[in-house]
């Protein structure tokens, strides 16, 4: 009877841990909590430098990066069940600026406990939200002017801006680029990104996610498809590619630019 009396007392209490264990991992999945992307532009894998770096394209042209710019729009993030938590719209447009670090983690508050599987965001600002006019543009159309991230609201936003220098085999004095895509006459060139994470983002009330995203520069030109500056020049003005079809292939590039390296769960 005694050892039935130690079993009955044992098994209750792992009934009892069992439960309380249930207990806070209910309580751990409740409430919001904030997540952070972290986007860290690299050029061919390795860590972008502006201005100085020497970076080579597949057919032989090197770059020098001045500036790189582009918006991040309409982020989602899709949970381990399948649902998606949509992050609010009038909130979900950001500018991400290699030369500027603090504009290169967005925190995202508000966001619903649970475990993350992928994220997807957009690369420009999209039709919907441009049609709502400059009065429904919020504080992004002013930002946006003043980084130099429109053309002019008839022409519209750059979604992606880089520029710099460049020679090539053949011509070894170094012209200026400027590669800028967004709304075009015959295109509107949004694109959007999803990507898988390595490990689940966890998201709880004492614990804030950082997904960790490559954007690859190289990429914009030499990615699936192959874009030539020199092709673009003219007449020693430089590389000027700033509308027309080819920033359809300029935009199919920049939609497979990103990965995401890691994730941190502290």
């Amino acid at each position: 009877m005694k050892s039935l009396h130690k079993f009955r007392v044992a098994t209750g209490f792992a009934i009892l841990a069992l439960l309380l264990s249930c207990s806070s991992d209910d309580e751990a999945i409740t409430g919001q909590g904030k997540l952070n992307l972290e986007f860290d532009q690299v050029f061919g894998g390795a860590d972008l430098i502006l201005r100085t770096q020497a970076n080579a394209l597949s057919n032989g042209e090197i770059l020098k990066v001045d500036e790189l710019k582009y918006i991040v729009s309409n982020i989602r993030l899709t949970k381990s069940d399948g649902t998606v938590f949509t992050y609010p719209k009038s909130a979900s447009y950001f500018i991400v600026d290699e030369s500027d670090v603090q504009t290169q983690l967005l925190t995202l508050d508000g966001v619903p406990a649970g475990d993350y599987v992928s994220v997807t965001f957009g690369i420009g600002v999209d039709q919907e939200q441009f049609n709502l006019g400059a009065a429904g543009q919020g504080n992004f159309l002013a930002l946006a002017e003043a980084e130099s991230m429109m053309w002019s609201w008839s022409a519209g936003y750059k979604f992606v801006l880089f520029e710099g220098t460049f020679t090539t085999p053949t011509q070894t004095d170094a012209q200026t680029f400027m590669v800028h895509t967004g709304r075009t006459g015959i295109a509107y060139n949004y694109t959007e990104v999803t990507l898988a994470l390595p490990q689940a983002a966890t998201v709880r009330k004492s614990v804030t996610p950082q997904i960790h995203i490559f954007a690859d520069a190289k990429d914009i030109l030499d990615g699936q498809n192959k874009v030539s500056l020199e092709a673009n020049s003219m007449m020693g003005m430089g590389a000027m590619i700033m509308g027309g079809a080819i920033l359809g292939d300029i935009t199919s590039n920049v939609s497979q630019a990103f990965e995401v390296d890691h994730v941190h769960n502290d």
